[in-house]
């Protein structure tokens, strides 16, 4: 690969993004022999590049903010203005240490708990069902335990307008048009929502358990000890809600692999460690966000280019993730490739990079893997089904992406 960054043309390429997707950069990558180029997005130069180094150079050190560095329609439906992501240095460190103080070993173990308890009493009413879609039953099981996991009261006429709203929130990030507003809509209404929520915990009108999501985040105090103002709060109780109610995505992708790959299938059911190597590989080829990106804060010189304050450098996740330098054979579902693994913070990217507690990498990434993996054992243990003849093609080119059908079970029924 050449050591230089080429230009790709010089008409803006945020068309031939939305309609090329999550191949968009390694379209490029394979263009240009190279491993980042430069092209124009929203009518603004961009980086875009791939890879360890690309990751290092994002995640390593303050030198790149968040802040204007996604669309204002993706970053008002996936994180929003006040939010932990857009946070810097002593600011950012010390809100990221709200979300991981809810992380616990035990706390997480809580979650799976409840989880696994929504989807058992999930199996009898979906027995009662001709066909289910396992992504939207998904959804809404997340939906119900989140929420009673963080200690926002729930009732069962609103669970499906809550998970409807976390979803289309999702749903609409990666687009423009009806989707992105359909999310924006339905994102200020679940903000009205937990809102309420913060200002009733607040006036001891809602009782909370201490360590509770809703609780911690309506008692958290900035760094100076002054507690968030009432918009910051409800956003980061949403970025407690919705990232959960997401994971749905990778779980609809492990249900898809289960079906490909019939041999995995026994052995996750039996054997621990190889289910957490499956997890991992789901994580690492399915489609989940395409880029990440930053701003430049600290100027710097990087492949006989200057990025001066403000340049736009965007980290391609998907191609990272299928690197052939860094993951032998990248396109095959290989989950034993996790064995050996020595699980550096820049090679595997899938909900970021960097450190934990002072980097921007995702506080909820082990959460995601423990649902995730009791989800695989749900599926292989606690429920059988049948699978009716459907379209579980993945589309590339839609953001996020997921299988057409959102894999259909028919005769879902419990587990002799």
């Amino acid at each position: 690969m050449t050591d230089r960054i080429p230009r790709i043309g010089r008409r803006d390429s945020s068309a031939a993004l939305l309609r090329e997707g999550y191949t968009f950069g390694a379209h490029r990558f394979l263009e240009t022999g190279s491993d980042a180029f430069e092209t124009r997005l929203m009518l603004r130069p961009a980086v875009i590049a791939y890879g360890t180094e690309a990751a290092r150079l994002l995640y390593e050190t303050d030198r790149m903010t968040r802040r204007r560095a996604l669309p204002p329609t993706t970053l008002t439906l996936l994180q929003d203005f006040r939010s932990v992501e857009l946070l810097d240095e002593q600011p950012h460190r010390h809100r990221k240490a709200m979300f991981l103080s809810l992380m616990t070993p035990a706390a997480v173990a809580e979650l799976a708990d409840l989880v696994e308890g929504e989807w058992r009493a999930g199996i009898d009413r979906w027995a009662g069902s001709r066909d289910v879609v396992l992504f939207d039953a998904v959804r809404e099981v997340l939906c119900r335990a989140v929420c009673a996991w963080a200690g926002v009261p729930l009732h069962p006429d609103d669970v499906a307008i809550r998970t409807r709203q976390f979803a289309a929130m999702v749903e609409g990030a990666g687009s423009v048009g009806p989707r992105n507003l359909r999310g924006q809509v339905l994102r200020h209404r679940a903000e009205r929502w937990a809102g309420e929520v913060v200002e009733r915990v607040r006036a001891g009108e809602l009782r909370v358990d201490e360590g509770r999501a809703a609780r911690v985040v309506a008692e958290h105090r900035d760094e100076h000890g002054r507690l968030l103002d009432a918009e910051t709060a409800r956003v980061e109780l949403l970025n407690v809600l919705r990232p959960t109610v997401a994971i749905s995505r990778y779980v609809v992708f492990a249900a898809l692999a289960l079906l490909q790959h019939p041999v995995a299938r026994s052995r996750v059911a039996e054997d621990d460690e190889y289910l957490r190597w499956f997890v991992q590989e789901v994580r690492r080829s399915a489609p989940f966000f395409p880029m990440v990106g930053g701003r430049v804060r600290e100027e710097f010189d990087w492949r006989g280019r200057h990025f001066a304050r403000g340049s736009w450098f965007l980290l391609d996740i998907y191609a990272t993730n299928h690197d052939s330098r860094i993951w032998d054979e990248p396109a095959a579902f290989l989950p034993e490739r996790f064995a050996g693994w020595d699980g550096g913070p820049y090679d595997f990217v899938p909900q970021g990079g960097g450190e934990f507690d002072a980097g921007h990498r995702c506080a909820g990434e082990w959460l995601t893997i423990t649902l995730v993996e009791r989800a695989v054992r749900l599926l292989t243990t606690a429920m059988a089904y049948d699978v009716p003849l459907q379209d579980l093609s993945v589309d590339l080119s839609r953001m996020p992406a997921a299988p057409a059908s959102g894999v259909r079970l028919s005769g879902v029924r419990p587990a002799a």
